[in-house]
């Protein structure tokens, strides 16, 4: 039986790196894959872009009203059978979109690999992420350290070198002077409150 896979991993766990190399691995065995990102990660366009420099192309973007379960049904009627569906970004797919993912698995018996972050910023978790933890068959941790040195399980914002702890969800990394850390829980609740702390004592001088 198929089954709904979710990966997931603070930045720079490798994600995007894993999900190219599975790609590679079933088609030098001759079976064709379809990799699917949501719209709303326009970093490197319509390419998967890893940190490692590796890019490839995406078949299918995923806007917010798509139904991922009748596009995916589309290709297999176009392009023949699929070996399995992999979704880089997937902490950005509508939680509709993450139930049509697990139905392909049922009703078509094709593996889909999910890859995401599980939490944003401030440590909620996004809506997609949340749905595929309440229905994948299989749940991964992909690890990564903090630059201490300790697992890291957090996302630190920056904008323009400075960490940040509040504003949108969504805000992609390396546009408008964004960027995200991988921290450990000591560091980055440091570092929130030091944020906090800053600001009280602007205010205060304000």
């Amino acid at each position: 039986m198929a089954k709904l896979y979710f990966r997931y991993g603070a930045m720079n766990s490798g994600k995007s790196t894993a999900l190219m190399q599975v790609a590679h691995n079933y088609e030098e065995r001759g079976m064709r894959v379809l990799i699917c990102k949501p719209s709303v990660d326009t970093k490197g366009g319509d390419r998967l872009v890893s940190r490692l420099g590796v890019s490839r192309q995406v078949d299918l973007s995923l806007l917010p009203d798509d139904d991922a379960f009748e596009l995916v049904c589309r290709d297999i009627e176009i392009h023949g059978p699929l070996a399995c569906v992999l979704v880089d970004e997937s902490q950005f797919l509508q939680p509709v979109q993450a139930e049509q993912l697990f139905w392909l698995t049922v009703h078509k018996n094709v593996p889909v690999i999910c890859y995401g972050l599980r939490s944003d910023f401030s440590t909620r978790g996004f809506p997609g992420s949340t749905r595929l933890l309440e229905l994948a068959h299989n749940i991964e941790e992909m690890k990564t350290i903090c630059t201490c040195g300790r697992k890291a399980l957090f996302n630190g914002r920056k904008i323009n070198g400075e960490y940040v702890f509040e504003g949108a969800q969504v805000a992609i990394d390396l546009q408008d002077n964004v960027e995200y850390q991988s921290m450990c829980p000591q560091c980055y609740f440091a570092e929130r409150e030091k944020f906090y702390k800053n600001r009280k004592n602007s205010q205060k001088e304000g």
